[in-house]
């Protein structure tokens, strides 16, 4: 697919990886809808920003995790680009919550990571789908993470959340193939993200360390990866690991 002149959802486009996926499908001549959870101020000021990289750019607020915000949401778009040919599901929540302190994996927590991690995404998949089979094509990318492949990151409910995400990938490849390729990217641990801060710094430094690069995943690579994927024609229900070497499948 080419991507000048189309139109991408961004989930999460106003975190620390959200941007840098959003710069890159600028780059590649694609209009951003820019999706925030809060702060609105500083999504509003980033849609501005990518104005002025040359694309349409607009900041528009939805729960990932509430499916009538995610109809709203889609129609938003739809009123105010017209079309919708790429969804990346960035959003995504988590909370330090070590392995065997199964006392702190509280039914709230548990419902909340899922609800956003897992469900959020379904739901926005639902939601494009029919608008990007009206119009041909379509990509998906999800990010997922190396905790959905290991028993490993910030918590249990975490591990699981991304674990469903890939293999929610694999069946929605399935579900929506012709027209519409899915695939997905797993970072392993990234620095400068709302998902990093939670983690406990101990952890920070063991998963660098564990990194035969000896280092976090680079953020641009990855941004760059989610263009390759939405330009490939014949790459669909595959995950693809970006961890400076941690962890192979």
């Amino acid at each position: 697919m080419q991507l000048r002149g189309t139109v991408a959802i961004v989930t999460g486009g106003n975190g620390g990886l959200g941007q840098r996926i959003c710069h890159a499908l600028a780059a590649a001549g694609s209009d951003i809808a820019l999706i925030y959870a809060r702060s609105r101020e500083g999504a509003e000021g980033f849609a501005q920003t990518l104005r002025g990289e040359g694309v349409r750019a607009e900041a528009i607020q939805c729960d990932v995790s509430d499916a009538a915000q995610v109809q709203r949401m889609v129609a938003q778009v739809m009123q105010q680009f017209g079309r919708i040919d790429v969804l990346v599901n960035d959003a995504a929540y988590n909370k330090w919550i070590p392995f065997n302190d199964l006392d702190a994996l509280t039914l709230e927590e548990w419902q909340k990571i899922l609800a956003t991690n897992l469900t959020g995404p379904m739901l926005c998949i639902k939601a494009v789908a029919p608008f990007m089979k009206k119009g041909g094509a379509g990509r998906i990318i999800n990010i997922a993470s190396v905790a959905g492949l290991a028993p490993s990151g910030s918590s249990i409910p975490y591990a699981v959340s991304k674990a469903g995400l890939i293999h929610l990938t694999r069946c929605m490849a399935v579900g929506l193939a012709p027209d519409i390729l899915v695939n997905c990217i797993a970072p392993g641990y990234l620095e400068d993200t709302r998902a990093t801060a939670n983690l406990d710094p101990a952890y920070r430094q063991r998963a660098r360390d564990a990194a035969l690069l000896k280092r976090a995943a680079d953020k641009d690579e990855i941004a760059e990866q989610v263009v390759a994927l939405c330009q490939a024609d014949t790459i669909t229900g595959q995950t693809l690991v970006i961890d400076a070497g941690r962890f192979f499948h």
